[in-house]
C-alpha cells in the first residue's frame, strides 16, 4: 500500500494519498489522528501513521456495515 511514497511522507504527499485538501490534513495533524513528530515548523509524517489511519477507517466502516446488516437480520430496522 503507497509503495510509491517514502517511508516520510510530506505534507503535499499525505493530502496525495488520502485525496484531500491542505487543511484537512493540517487538521488531522492538529488533532493527532496522524501521528508524527513536529520539528519547529517542519512535520515528519511516517508513512506507516497513514497507512494506520486508513486500515482503521476501512476497518471502522466494515463494522459500521456490518452492525447494520446485523439489525436487517435481526429485524431491528425499520423504515
Amino acid at each position: 500500500m503507497f509503495e510509491k511514497y517514502p517511508d516520510i511522507v510530506t505534507i503535499e504527499q499525505v493530502t496525495e494519498m488520502l485525496n484531500i485538501g491542505k487543511s484537512k490534513t493540517y487538521e488531522l495533524l492538529r488533532t493527532n489522528t496522524i501521528q508524527h513528530v513536529r520539528v519547529g515548523n517542519k512535520y515528519i509524517i511516517p508513512k506507516k501513521s497513514i497507512i494506520a489511519l486508513f486500515s482503521g477507517l476501512c476497518y471502522n466502516e466494515v463494522q459500521i456495515v456490518s452492525s447494520g446488516l446485523q439489525a436487517v437480520i435481526e429485524g431491528g430496522v425499520t423504515q
